[in-house]
């Protein structure tokens, strides 16, 4: 087993985490590290082990939608110590909602994902299957895979099927 470097470069953190050097200069412009990032002999960033781990976090936290402002002031509250965890609590907890409620709703996209290759099987195996059995959704999907309050998946999904029977035949249409 190698140890890892005590000091990483730019490039090394930027290969390490996948982000961008872009990325990681407009993190550190953002306050987005617990620490200022150090300077080596001719201004070059130099970054620590702990920097990666924290980098590592914040683009976790980011990845499932936590605003920017969110990871920032949670980086703040981290930062100035201990005495702030029911901030810190009550933080996480909006985030988790967050996700929650983001999970419901891919939940939903798949469940309609799903129900769309069936049909799609369903016509290539060719079955012929009425239009209005097909058409119903399972009730996950009927929610939204869109904007709230929309039952447009459910309209394109029955105008679709509509005219992949009358294509194929199955009304007598051809």
């Amino acid at each position: 087993m190698t140890d890892q470097p005590d000091e990483l470069s730019i490039g090394q953190v930027a290969e390490r985490t996948g982000l961008s050097v872009h990325a990681l200069r407009f993190y550190e412009r953002e306050g987005i590290f617990l620490s200022p990032i150090r300077r080596a002999a001719g201004g070059r960033r130099v970054y620590t082990e702990d920097d990666v781990d924290w980098l590592t976090l914040c683009t976790i936290l980011r990845g499932a939608a936590m605003p920017l402002d969110d990871i920032r002031r949670y980086t703040e509250l981290v930062r100035a110590g201990d005495g702030n965890e029911p901030e810190r609590l009550a933080l996480l907890r909006r985030h988790e909602e967050r996700v929650r409620e983001q999970q419901q709703k891919l939940d939903r996209c798949l469940d309609l994902t799903r129900f769309k290759i069936g049909v799609y099987e369903d016509i290539l195996a060719g079955d012929t299957v009425p239009a209005e059995d097909k058409a119903s959704l399972p009730a996950t999907a009927l929610g939204q895979c869109g904007p709230v309050g929309t039952s447009e998946p459910l309209r394109i999904v029955r105008a679709e099927r509509h005219r992949s029977l009358t294509k194929h035949g199955e009304y007598g249409d051809e």
